[in-house]
């Protein structure tokens, strides 16, 4: 694909090998869902590292939400591949799942094996109250920086209020709020800045921006031959190991069917994985019976509690839906293999969209009319984060969540009895040592996991 070699990508101010590193660091402490790893990037790329502008960490930001699949592993690949072409992405990606993908895959062996592990899910519930925090700093950093006037807080609003309240779709979401900004270009012109020139992004303090001026990232640039080229490549590799499922177990097996089915979901999950889990859900339980509801519920608080994104309860349902029903294979085999098929069916769309996609969405940057709707979506996007951060926040301090539907409108209601003290103070714990004392986000999730590992020693309840 004409891309550079790994020792010319270490010419530039970051190599390679550092660029590695950090990708690591992210995947390992990507817990909390989209919400919280969305902030983990940002608090790492933007503010630490000073990689990639706000603007062009919402660009990127805004594109990725408008794709199926897991929108922070899609942002990684994105972020990566401008500063290090294909390689980059490549190495992004798999470093953001991978944690998540080993955790997972052993936990499901010894669930399928010895049933629930109440003492690694208790450093898990820990790491998750700690995430609180995490989210709690974005979604106040981002909106500080992304809502710059009161046409985008009022956006921001509507999107949050749309998405929470009556579970509008996300893809409406965004077609509304980009007709808002091509509309509110010609009628407040104001509310909708023109795009920053490259000029000023020559001289930027932001490393990709600086790059991008300079004219070095070339490989930014759209190409029809180079687009042919990655849709074929990644058209073959998303396909072919499902096609020698198909072969080797045939059309009706198990695996076969996850790798069908689980290709299916990675082109329709619009919206992120909460948008698509009952829709899994219920296909693995009653439509496939592959596994029981109380399994899924279980799958689902693996997910949650560990690093990765949250689709990666896919892996779980189809390691225990090969496990129990694949023939031809030991039923730990068939468990790995279906695992690893689906594992490989969900993400590698992602690195589809984004090699092909991204040099077309990096091109019509600098275009007024898409940098107005951009920027509306970009507000938008903000009240969605809040929206996770809601949904994420309710479901870690309380055990239980239940919904009330008045006509179109829907409220979230917590089972105060449920209140989880344990996970509410580790948050305000976590918070505290974030936000009022900078404490680093390692040792903050480090003490949580062990707090809560110390409180189930000492008899308490999580």
């Amino acid at each position: 694909m004409n891309e550079r070699s790994s020792t010319e990508a270490d010419t530039l101010p970051v190599s390679l090998r550092e660029a590695t590193r950090v990708w690591a660091k992210i995947g390992l402490l990507s817990f909390g869902g989209p919400a919280g790893q969305i902030a983990l990037m940002h608090r790492e790329l933007v503010d630490t590292r000073r990689w990639i502008s706000d603007a062009r960490f919402l660009h990127a930001l805004n594109y990725c939400m408008l794709l199926p699949g897991p929108e922070a592993t899609q942002l990684a690949i994105y972020i990566a591949w401008m500063l290090h072409r294909t390689v980059g992405g490549l190495i992004a990606g798999v470093l953001f799942v991978l944690p998540g993908f080993v955790t997972i895959l052993a936990l499901s062996i010894v669930y399928a094996l010895y049933g629930q592990v109440p003492l690694v899910l208790t450093v898990f519930i820990g790491l998750k109250a700690a995430v609180l925090a995490v989210v709690v700093e974005a979604v106040i950093r981002i909106g500080r920086k992304a809502l710059k006037n009161r046409m985008m807080v009022a956006i921001a609003a509507l999107a949050f209020v749309a998405i929470y309240f009556f579970r509008v779709p996300f893809p409406l979401i965004v077609l509304g709020a980009g007709l808002c900004g091509l509309l509110g270009r010609w009628w407040a012109p104001r509310s909708f800045p023109a795009p920053a020139s490259s000029a000023a992004d020559a001289s930027s303090d932001f490393l990709i921006d600086r790059l991008l001026g300079q004219g070095r990232l070339t490989h930014t640039r759209p190409s029809g031959a180079r687009a042919w080229r990655v849709a074929l490549a990644w058209l073959t590799i998303w396909w072919l190991p499902v096609l020698a499922v198909i072969a080797t177990f045939g059309r009706q097996s198990v695996l076969a069917r996850e790798g069908l089915f689980f290709s299916q979901t990675a082109v329709v999950t619009f919206g992120g994985a909460y948008a698509v889990l009952a829709y899994i859900a219920q296909r693995a339980v009653v439509g496939f019976h592959w596994i029981t509801p109380g399994q899924m519920l279980d799958g689902l608080a693996l997910a949650e509690t560990t690093p990765g994104p949250l689709i990666m309860v896919v892996q779980f349902v189809a390691f225990l839906g090969a496990y129990y029903h694949q023939a031809g294979l030991s039923p730990l085999a068939a468990g790995v293999a279906g695992s690893v098929l689906t594992t490989w069916v969900t993400f590698a769309p992602c690195f589809l969209w984004i090699f092909l996609g991204a040099p077309y969405i990096e091109a019509l940057r600098s275009n007024r009319a898409l940098h107005a709707a951009l920027s509306a979506v970009t507000a938008a996007v903000v009240g969605v984060v809040l929206n996770l951060s809601m949904w994420f926040t309710l479901h870690t301090v309380f055990g239980r969540v239940d919904e009330r539907q008045f006509g179109w409108l829907r409220l979230e209601h917590p089972q105060w009895a449920t209140l989880q003290w344990p996970s509410a103070v580790i948050a305000a714990a976590a918070m505290l040592a974030m936000l009022r004392f900078k404490v680093g986000m390692g040792r903050v999730l480090l003490g949580s996991g062990l707090t809560a590992l110390l409180w189930r020693w000492l008899g308490g309840a999580l």
